[in-house]
């Protein structure tokens, strides 16, 4: 998969046309393999039996005596369903492009967008892709309804440089998140957390009503330190593979 990330930015341009082809398809396909995310805990809900469900005999005792002592039927509306629900949740991913944006660190970024955009799309999910360095660029904004496999393309068209701000990876999640319709706002970031300007993040971090880190297993000892100070939780990943599983388990409430 790596591989074929790379080979993405081709020069040759019928090489660089079938690799874009087939590399959105096999990344979804495997982001798909792993568990399906909860979205959120179901409740269950009350509404008039007008607007559906399964109707709530308990409920709606009092409008039927009502009803019945005016010797009338009585009136939809005026009995009670119950339904269950699911909250939506909406998704911020966040990628690191500083440095070099090649080969496998470009795969796990398409693989991220994947799950992410999987996810999001159960239970009337939203979804915001920003690639950052110094500064944050928003690949997919919050409701652009783009398709998963138009997410996948667009993180594969990324390249890397700069340095490293996560105050400003932040702060564009907070701005994206700011418009969603779901209760739950979780703000996913892919990064070492190894910060190359003179921001502190942890002061905006701590404001994100979630912040999951997925970081490289091999180097993740300023992303634990982070988590720690920003009250974040933290997944390392050592494979690939293993990226759709580790953000199901963050995704869990």
């Amino acid at each position: 998969m790596p591989l074929l990330a790379l080979m993405s930015s081709a020069t040759d341009e019928s090489l660089r046309a079938q690799v874009q082809a087939v590399v959105p398809r096999l990344v979804l396909e495997r982001a798909r393999s792993g568990p399906t995310a909860r979205a959120g805990s179901g409740r269950l809900r009350r509404a008039p039996a007008d607007r559906g469900g399964d109707f709530d005999v308990d409920a709606s005792l009092d409008a039927l005596a009502e009803a019945a002592g005016q010797g009338r039927h009585p009136r939809l509306e005026e009995l009670t369903a119950t339904s269950w629900q699911r909250p939506g949740t909406a998704l911020c991913l966040l990628l690191d492009r500083s440095g070099s944006m090649e080969g496998t660190r470009l795969a796990v970024a398409a693989m991220a967008a994947a799950a992410c955009a999987l996810r999001a799309g159960q239970a009337g999910g939203e979804l915001a892709v920003v690639a950052f360095d110094r500064r944050a660029e928003t690949v997919v904004g919050l409701g652009a309804g783009a398709s998963p496999h138009a997410v996948v393309e667009r993180v594969l068209g990324l390249r890397g440089h700069g340095m490293t701000s996560l105050d400003a990876a932040l702060r564009a999640a907070a701005t994206q998140l700011a418009g969603a319709r779901a209760r739950r706002r979780v703000t996913v970031l892919l990064s070492d957390c190894r910060v190359t300007d003179d921001v502190d993040p942890v002061p905006v971090a701590r404001a994100l009503d979630e912040l999951l880190v997925l970081a490289p297993a091999s180097d993740a000892d300023e992303a634990r330190a982070f988590a720690r100070a920003s009250g974040a939780r933290l997944a390392e990943v050592l494979s690939l593979g293993d990226l759709p599983g580790a953000l199901d388990l963050l995704l869990r409430p």
